[in-house]
This record gives C-alpha cells, sequence and structure tokens, in this order.
C-alpha cells in the first residue's frame, strides 16, 4: 500500500522587500504600506482560484502582515512566562481618529446657577457618611439611622434582644377617625343612583 503524495506549497519568503518601506505603530499592531497596488501585472499566486486582482490584495496583504511580525520580533522585548512567551507592545504613536465629534459643554442648570452665585458646594463622601450615621454609645458602633437595618434592628434581632421600641401606644381619637372614614368611603361606594 502506498501513501498518496500530496503537493505542498512553495514557502513564500520571510524578508518581505518592498519600493517604499513600510511605516509601523506597533502599538497598534499598524503597518502602513505606501505603495500603490497595480492591477496591470498579475499576482505570482494565482493558483489559489480567484481572479488577478484579488490574488494580487492577498499577496499584498500577507506582506503587511509578514513585515508587521516581522518588526515585532525584531524591536519588541520578549519575555518567557509560566503564561508563555509574551511580547511587550510600546505606546501607540498614531493618533485614531473619534467616530463622532466631541460633545458640547452642557449648559448649567438652574440650580448648578444658583449653587455658584451662593458658592454652595456639593457635600463630600465622608459628610454624607456622617450624616446617614450615628454612634450608638451603648453597643459602641456607629449605625445606620435610615434604611436597610435601621439602628442597627436587624443586628440586635440576630442575638435575640428585645426590640427598643416593643410596645406601641394607639391614638384612639386618631383610630376612631380612621375607621370612620372607611365606614363613610363605603357607604358611598355602596350607594345607588
Amino acid at each position: 500500500m502506498s501513501l498518496p503524495t500530496v503537493k505542498s506549497k512553495a514557502k513564500l519568503e520571510v524578508v518581505v522587500e518592498r519600493p517604499t518601506p513600510y511605516t509601523f505603530d506597533l502599538g497598534l499592531l499598524l503597518a502602513n504600506d505606501a505603495n500603490p497596488i497595480t492591477t496591470s501585472t498579475p499576482a505570482e499566486t494565482s493558483s489559489m482560484g480567484v481572479d488577478a486582482l484579488e490574488a494580487q490584495l492577498i499577496a499584498t496583504a500577507r506582506d503587511g502582515a509578514q513585515g508587521l511580525i516581522n518588526q515585532l520580533l525584531t524591536t519588541c522585548p520578549i519575555s518567557s512566562t509560566a503564561q508563555g512567551v509574551l511580547l511587550s507592545l510600546p505606546p501607540p504613536s498614531t493618533a485614531l481618529p473619534r467616530e463622532k465629534p466631541l460633545p458640547e459643554p452642557k449648559a448649567p442648570t438652574k440650580w448648578e446657577q444658583f449653587a455658584a452665585k451662593r458658592g454652595i458646594k456639593p457635600k463630600t463622601r465622608e459628610q454624607r457618611h456622617m450624616k446617614s450615621q450615628r454612634y450608638n454609645e451603648e453597643t459602641g458602633q456607629w449605625e445606620k439611622t435610615w434604611g436597610f437595618n435601621k439602628d442597627g434592628r436587624i443586628d440586635r434581632k440576630q442575638k435575640g434582644m428585645v426590640q427598643q421600641d416593643w410596645l406601641v401606644e394607639v391614638d384612639e381619637k386618631k383610630e376612631r377617625q380612621e375607621k370612620d372614614a372607611r365606614r363613610q368611603g363605603k357607604a358611598v361606594k355602596g350607594k345607588k343612583k
């Protein structure tokens, strides 16, 4: 039994020679080719089953990628770590344009104008923090004055302590007024015209 012979493609050169050399921005992995693309001369790699222009573009792109890789391997520092081989890129030197123009500064609101006129400054994080908490001398801890776990209620409940306001007196007069208002509301709703 004989093994089938596979025709191997000829290896392309690693060194890329261009009439005008490439300009590189290694921080952005950019290779800029100033040479014009000629469509009149057929490309060398026309065996790919594509037309001459497509083959010329493929060959130009391959040369650009090969030139960029050559430049990266010769100029950038390479280090070996436990994760693998790392290549450190320099900072980008080409300024990329923005997709959209810079936003215009917003006009100040009426409150901002008033605050600037009166010299009112926004509170700092520490000031807001001090307003939302107070020191409990019994427990020796800072407790929130509002929101979740207000006054450390949840902590006390978990420790089995009794709630501070476990007995609340009911105002009988107010309770009676609410009850009468509910009865009148039902009576009004129940009337038929």
